[in-house]
């Protein structure tokens, strides 16, 4: 099992949670299996009085945090991994299965881990990893996804009436919570440099549309220059938060360079 340092610095992230009984699962869930930090992203009053009968779940529930926006939610996160049960959807990130996202989280921790003794200007100090679920009849929306750095699914069977199965949202965050801890040990980190946190990819992100607003690519290209569009092909670059600032560097000076040119 992971220390409990990494497990620490994973957050479980709901959004538009609305049925007190499953929050209350999903921290009960948490709990059991030595996660704490629970945040809920929703525009109304989240029913915490309801949930918190959970049994054990009162500790994380009391420190749960809500966020109006998920773009604030996963702002100190480095990795977000949106969960999905894939259906009809039309993929814009790349999918793993449960396991194989299970192993590039804990290598991604320990990475983070090690960064964080020498942390650069734009880390956070505590680099975290995010899984969003989505509410419960309708899942992630599209703009909600494109916060995300890639997305997993929980292998099922396929039953023959040909719905696609999936999981409430207690039972598919208790199932991917085991999946992290019961890999043996600490993992090694696989890279020399954190990547960068969702915070800074969002400023990368908005410096970028910037970029194409001046510049008339939007205007000629609307298809393909959306919000949702660039901010899942900034976090498909996969920078490092060493890198980040430099690709920023490059878009302002092509802002400096389109300002001096009119």
């Amino acid at each position: 099992m992971p220390n409990q340092d990494l497990l620490d610095r994973v957050c479980i992230i709901l959004v538009r949670a609305r049925n007190p009984n499953n929050i209350g699962a999903v921290a009960r869930a948490m709990h059991d299996f030595g996660f704490r930090h629970l945040r809920l992203v929703n525009d109304y009053a989240v029913p915490f009085e309801s949930a918190r009968s959970a049994i054990d779940a009162s500790a994380v529930l009391a420190a749960a945090t809500v966020f109006p926006t998920v773009a604030e939610a996963v702002a100190d996160c480095s990795l977000v991994y949106g969960t999905t049960a894939v259906g009809e959807r039309v993929l814009e990130h790349p999918l793993q299965a449960l396991p194989e996202a299970a192993a590039t989280i804990l290598s991604h921790l320990a990475v983070a881990a090690q960064s964080a003794t020498h942390p650069t200007e734009d880390a956070h100090p505590e680099p975290r990893i995010a899984l969003l679920f989505g509410s419960e009849k309708t899942g992630l929306s599209n703009d909600e996804l494109s916060h995300c750095s890639a997305l997993l699914t929980i292998p099922m069977q396929q039953h023959d009436d040909l719905r696609h199965p999936s999981m409430n949202l207690g039972q598919a965050v208790a199932v991917c919570l085991w999946e992290l801890v019961r890999q043996p040990g600490t993992p090694v980190a696989s890279s020399a440099h954190a990547p960068a946190g969702a915070a800074v990819l969002e400023r990368l992100t908005t410096l970028m549309i910037e970029v194409l607003e001046r510049t008339g690519y939007r205007r000629h290209h609307p298809a393909n220059s959306d919000d949702a569009q660039v901010r899942r092909l900034i976090h498909r670059l996969g920078l490092s938060a060493i890198d980040a600032p430099v690709w920023m560097g490059f878009l302002r000076q092509i802002l400096w360079h389109a300002d001096n040119q009119q």
